[in-house]
C-alpha cells in the first residue's frame, strides 16, 4: 500500500530518524568550513527562513554543537511575524512510513483542515522525543487541543514548535555532515 498524503500540511519530522547520538566533536568542521551558499541551502532545509539561515551561516565558526543550537534558538526567537509566516508557508507533509495514515486519515485530515481554517497556516509540532508508534496519536491530540487556543496563544506555541523542529533538523544535518 502506498502512503496516503493529506491535502493539508502537518509538519512533523520523518519518524525513522529519531536517534539521540550526539555528533562527534569535529562534526561541525564541514559545517564551519563549507561555502556560505552551501551552508545556507542546508540550513533552509532545517527552517525555511532566509533570515534565520543567513544569521547562522554568517556567525560561523561554532566551537561545538551546543553553541550552534544556542545560536539557532536565538535566531529563531528573533524572527518577526513575517519571517515566521514565511517559514510556516514552506512547511510540507513529510513522507511517513507506509500505512501511517490508514486508520487516522479522516480524523487527521478534518483536524488539520479546521486548524488551517482557524489559524491560516500549517499545523506545526515536533515529535522528535516520541517513539514513532506514539507520534500520530500525539499529533491528533495536540491539533485538537490547540484548536482551543486563541490566535495569539497559538502564534507563541507554533513559533516554539517551529524552533524545536529547526533544532532537530539542524542536529540531523550536522550529523550527516553532507555539506
Amino acid at each position: 500500500m502506498t502512503p496516503t498524503h493529506l491535502p493539508g500540511r502537518v509538519a512533523i519530522p520523518s519518524l525513522p530518524e529519531q536517534t539521540r547520538t550526539p555528533p562527534s566533536p569535529n562534526a561541525l568542521e564541514p559545517f564551519n568550513t563549507a561555502p556560505a551558499a552551501e551552508v545556507r541551502q542546508t540550513l533552509l532545509t532545517c527552517l525555511r527562513s532566509p533570515r534565520w539561515a543567513d544569521r547562522l551561516a554568517d556567525h560561523r565558526p561554532y566551537p561545538d554543537l551546543d553553541a550552534l543550537l544556542a545560536a539557532s534558538d536565538e535566531a529563531a526567537y528573533d524572527l518577526s511575524p513575517a519571517d515566521l509566516a514565511e517559514a510556516l508557508a514552506a512547511e510540507t507533509l513529510p513522507v511517513l512510513p507506509e500505512g501511517i495514515y490508514g486508520a487516522a486519515h479522516t480524523a487527521l485530515n478534518a483536524a488539520n483542515a479546521a486548524y488551517e481554517a482557524k489559524f491560516g497556516h500549517a499545523f506545526i509540532i515536533c515529535v522528535d522525543d516520541l517513539p514513532p508508534a506514539e507520534a500520530l496519536d500525539q499529533v491528533l491530540h495536540a491539533i485538537r487541543s490547540r484548536l482551543a487556543n486563541d490566535p495569539d496563544e497559538e502564534r507563541v506555541v507554533t513559533a516554539e514548535e517551529l524552533r524545536r523542529l529547526a533544532k532537530g533538523r539542524l542536529v540531523r544535518a550536522v550529523r550527516s555532515a553532507g555539506l
